[in-house]
């Protein structure tokens, strides 16, 4: 039997857990290509800044070898940035002008860092953190005795300032919002993750707005609307990411945030598919691993031949060690009326607990400093299951709450 022609633009993490999931549902149907555009393949991002802190090297953040992709029957090209998509001819365009034709086509081009317009952002000390070579420039620059600055006081931003401190940098984070993690964390839970990163050495400049990047041929400084300026020596911009969907808009396909797709990760192009940062399924864009594995699956299972496979969403949830700080949160983070708000706090141990109930069920969890019930949590949020008798001993934990 004639294989499929099935094309992969991107080889990162979403794309890898694909090919796994393809590699179970349906081994052998279809005659894969991979088209990557830095220079390795998949690795592991959440990793990032253990690489550039020093903590982890190159080997421990690899996901497959390239062996791998061989031997499993797929045919990798890395380096190879996609640059174009002929939807009629059925052909994806590449950097150096190869045409790779297809009969289906995934698009897995995750997102983009941002990049302020800041006056002095072209310096070539001022960086952005998003990938291994990210991690690598920092790295040459970084050292005892250097100044850092970090615009951004979310997940990415807080990882780049731990880095930067195990490495002996001066370290300043600055951000917008008057709270670290404003999307993730209430005040008290922010005001908790701060404490425990001061500790660190990590320095913080909230609810400050940037406006210029001080030097001539390299970075100097940071310039505040305050009119205060942080010295440094690197600037590193982590203000967030944008899906990458030029290639599915310039061919045509729909485009809203991300790439529009179906409860099939089906795109506007029925032979089009999508999944992971660069996809907008129901309205939401997922900047998280998690969903982007679940897509896979889906996606994996539709490919192999069952049309009822289905994305319903996913909840949103974080549950990481920020710089080295257990950090989960999921469902709400603001009581509403009629909610009933449980804290646990223990400002000694860095220690925060909040849980939101509303009508004996649980519909937000913050937790910093301990999360080994965070899983636990977030069952009982996405099953929607009631309390009961669990209730009263919910904020300490599985072990007390269902032996109660």
């Amino acid at each position: 039997m004639e294989q499929t022609r099935l094309v992969v633009i991107g080889a990162g993490m979403a794309a890898l857990r694909l090919l796994e999931e393809l590699k179970s549902a349906c081994p052998g149907r279809y005659a894969v290509t991979v088209c990557g555009a830095e220079p390795e393949p998949a690795y592991n991002r959440v990793l990032l800044s253990s690489l550039l802190a020093g903590e982890a090297a190159d080997e421990d953040i690899r996901l497959k070898d390239r062996a791998w992709y061989g031997a499993s029957g797929y045919r990798l090209f890395t380096g190879a940035a996609a640059t174009g998509i002929d939807r009629e001819a059925k052909r994806v365009r590449l950097g150096d002008g190869r045409l790779v034709p297809y009969d289906r086509l995934v698009i897995a081009t995750g997102s983009e860092a941002i990049r302020l317009s800041l006056p002095g952002a072209h310096l070539p000390q001022a960086l952005v953190f998003r990938d291994r070579l990210d991690a690598m420039r920092l790295r040459e620059l970084a050292g005892p005795g250097r100044r850092a600055v970090v615009i951004g006081g979310g997940l990415l931003g807080l990882e780049a300032a731990y880095g930067l401190v195990k490495l002996g940098c001066e370290t300043t984070v600055v951000h917008l919002a008057d709270r670290l993690m404003d999307r993730q964390l209430d005040s008290k839970g922010a005001a908790t993750l701060r404490r425990a990163l001061e500790a660190k050495g990590v320095r913080f400049a909230l609810s400050a707005s940037s406006v210029r990047i001080a030097g001539e041929t390299r970075v100097e400084g940071l310039d505040l609307a305050s009119g205060e300026t942080l010295p440094a020596d690197m600037v590193v911009m982590a203000v967030g990411v944008r899906p990458n969907a030029t290639l599915a808009k310039a061919a045509g396909i729909a485009v809203n945030r991300a790439i529009v797709v179906d409860d099939a990760m089906r795109s506007s192009d029925p032979d089009v598919f999508a999944l992971g940062e660069c996809a907008e399924h129901r309205g939401a864009v997922y900047g998280l691993v998690a969903p982007a594995y679940e897509q896979a699956k889906t996606l994996a299972a539709f490919l192999a031949g069952d049309e009822t496979a289905a994305y319903p969403g996913s909840l949103l949830s974080t549950n990481l060690k920020v710089s080295g700080v257990s950090v989960f949160s999921a469902g709400a983070i603001e009581a509403e009326d009629g909610d009933e708000t449980i804290v646990l706090s223990d400002p000694g141990h860095g220690h925060y607990r909040k849980l939101i109930v509303r009508d004996d069920r649980l519909k937000g969890a913050i937790l910093v400093g301990e999360a080994s019930d965070a899983l636990w949590y977030l069952d009982l949020i996405a099953s929607g299951a009631a309390l009961g008798p669990m209730r009263d001993d919910l904020a300490f934990g599985r072990g007390f709450a269902v032996a109660a």
